[in-house]
């Protein structure tokens, strides 16, 4: 399966509350442990949606 393609499997989602961490970090540019929220990655996948190329068409 390629991006191009979407599925229609059914993937439960269990939401957490929005400021609640998953139970992984990252290390910011000062070396500090900050850990990954619901929002942030809720955030990252708006920007990676706004950057999103559309395959040209194929003849």
């Amino acid at each position: 399966m390629s991006l191009q393609h979407s599925s229609d499997d059914k993937i439960q989602v269990i939401r957490t509350k929005p400021g609640q961490p998953l139970g992984c970090s990252i290390i910011d540019k000062d070396g500090r442990e900050v850990p990954i929220t619901e929002d942030m990655i809720q955030n990252a996948c708006r920007e990676l949606e706004k950057r999103l190329v559309k395959p040209a068409e194929q003849k």
